[in-house]
């Protein structure tokens, strides 16, 4: 029997605008005809007192994918949100904290990752150099400052996997344009003021405790919201209200269904991983033609450590760190050392953030699905709070459910999923501190705390004792889209300076010669590369300029 007519999905509304709020919306309305008349309708509604955090500047490759899929131009991102190509990471000082101690962990995959043992013959022939370099061409492309492609090259294509730094303010507001004039998503700036919830009535398709609809200070759906301009409804017309038949929660920090309408708690991480404060700066460079970083560059401090990322325009700088283990004001000072080691000014106004580590122990509640913020949490370290985004938005789009009765097996299996991603980006996270042999120039023993034992979850030491007698690899890891690839475990594992056990060895070896012409390969590929690969400030100001060809036509 098909859905009856008050069973069907059709009204989705998401709560929250910000880089989580339109991304999940254009993904939603772009993939399920929100511009056409007989399409699911899209709602978004927007607090014009809340300006969105605007922090995270950085994300995965994924992204392109994500972009792609809502038809946002790759020009137009790079013209509008003053953004820059981002190839990787590059950590200083996390091993050791001595002079020299720098690893990357670039987006390309180890030349012949999967096919051959990589990790044996680096040991046995070339273990004075770093494991990133030798199977890797992206490490020498960032620190080159090259761009990972050509001005030929079409929009999202790639000659060197990437993704993008950008200003996350300005993100938001090409998604909201896009989405409105594009792909008819509604939108409405105004105040929620309470939820009306189902009382559970016997009528089909309401279930008791489900979201009816969001009560606002304008007249909402009885007035019509308005699409095409951008505006939306205007709040102070007397109170109204927005119907629909799936909420989704990107709110923020504040959590206003998931949190504070349904209760669902979060579960802190602060056990694992300490940071809870960051201090944030936005820094011009100090000539307007200053080269652009094609990586973000993670500097470890006595009780955190300092984000650095290139703009086309400036710097965006902070410092992440933990409440329990410095104070603020030293904090501070630390920052604006390293903004003035850097070539910045002395006197910044860093923003300070608090936030709680974690996430919800549901995600999907009733009729409410929480992303972003809302969904709770971590450290901006790796750049996976906008990759939880996408891959919430994904899951969303991809098994909407057509029906209530569809809903709850939907959410089982969301709230399976991300519980499962959540908990690894946990331990990847862990990963870069616990390998640390960092000496604490503090009482409160930052690092010292982060190595002990207890402090770490049950399956990474697990893991870790597995790896001293084999890299990691795919079946490590049980899903096959797991969060992060074994290729990055590898990366931060070895650049941390992890070494197997003596006589360790992987039964999965292929013949030397085999790992050693893969390592010819990609010290071939980044000579190449290098050599025809402009910088990113030359590449972005030609596509500025002159944008990029569009991909073609599937």
């Amino acid at each position: 029997m098909g859905p009856t007519v008050n069973d069907a999905i059709r009204h989705v509304v998401v709560l929250g605008g910000g880089s989580a709020g339109w991304l999940v919306a254009a993904l939603i309305a772009a993939e399920h005809g929100g511009a056409q008349a007989d399409g699911l309708r899209v709602t978004l509604i927007e607090s014009a007192e809340q300006p969105p955090i605007g922090v995270g500047e950085g994300t995965w490759p994924s992204m392109r994918d994500t972009l792609r899929r809502i038809g946002l131009p790759e020009t137009t991102l790079l013209r509008d949100c003053d953004a820059s190509f981002k190839q990787g990471s590059r950590f200083d000082g996390w091993a050791s904290g001595a002079p020299g101690d720098v690893y990357h962990h670039p987006f390309s995959l180890p030349q012949g990752h999967g096919d051959v043992d990589l990790v044996a013959p680096w040991l046995a022939g070339h273990g004075d150099q770093a494991f990133a370099t030798l199977v890797s061409h992206q490490p020498a492309l960032c620190d080159a400052g090259r761009a990972p492609k050509q001005a030929g090259t079409p929009e999202y294509a790639a000659v060197a996997n990437y993704g993008y730094h950008f200003d996350a303010a300005k993100f938001g507001l090409a998604l909201r344009t896009h989405a409105v004039q594009r792909l008819g998503v509604r939108h409405v700036v105004d105040e929620v003021t309470a939820v009306r919830a189902h009382t559970g009535n016997g009528r089909a398709g309401q279930v008791a405790g489900d979201i009816a609809a969001l009560i606002t200070r304008g007249p909402g759906d009885r007035a019509g919201d308005q699409a095409g301009d951008g505006a939306g409804d205007r709040a102070g017309q007397g109170p109204g209200e927005v119907a629909g038949d799936l909420f989704i929660d990107c709110s923020g920090l504040a959590a206003r269904l998931i949190g504070q309408h349904y209760g669902v708690p979060l579960c802190s991480a602060r056990e694992v991983l300490f940071n809870d404060r960051a201090l944030a700066v936005q820094l011009p460079y100090a000539q307007p033609d200053a080269p652009i970083a094609s990586q973000t560059i993670a500097t470890a401090c006595a009780s955190g450590w300092i984000w650095d990322i290139g703009l086309p325009t400036r710097r965006g700088v902070g410092l992440v760190y933990s409440s329990g283990h410095t104070r603020d004001e030293l904090a501070a000072e630390t920052l604006r050392a390293h903004v003035q080691r850097s070539g910045g000014p002395a006197d910044i106004a860093p923003r300070s953030i608090r936030f709680e580590p974690g996430h919800r122990a549901r995600f999907w509640q009733n009729n409410c699905v929480a992303v972003g913020l809302a969904s709770g949490f971590i450290e901006p370290l790796e750049a996976s709070a906008l990759a939880l985004v996408e891959l919430s938005a994904a899951m969303i789009s991809d098994e909407l459910p057509a029906t209530r009765a569809d809903m709850d097996i939907v959410a089982r299996r969301f709230n399976a999923r991300f519980a499962h991603r959540w908990q690894r980006v946990i331990e990847f996270l862990k990963l870069h501190y616990v390998l640390s042999r960092r000496v604490d120039d503090t009482a409160h023993g930052y690092w010292r705390s982060h190595r002990d034992d207890a402090t770490q979850p049950e399956r990474l030491r697990e893991l870790l004792l597995l790896w001293r007698h084999r890299p990691p690899y795919r079946h490590d890891f049980e899903c096959v889209d797991e969060v992060f690839p074994s290729a990055s475990w590898q990366y931060v594992l070895y650049g941390m300076g992890f070494r197997p056990a003596p006589g360790g060895h992987t039964r999965r070896a292929g013949p030397p010669a085999l790992a050693e012409r893969r390592f010819q390969e990609a010290a071939q590929l980044a000579r190449r590369m290098l050599a025809g690969l402009p910088d990113n400030r030359a590449l972005i100001n030609h596509i500025r300029q002159h944008g990029l060809a569009a991909l073609p036509a599937a």
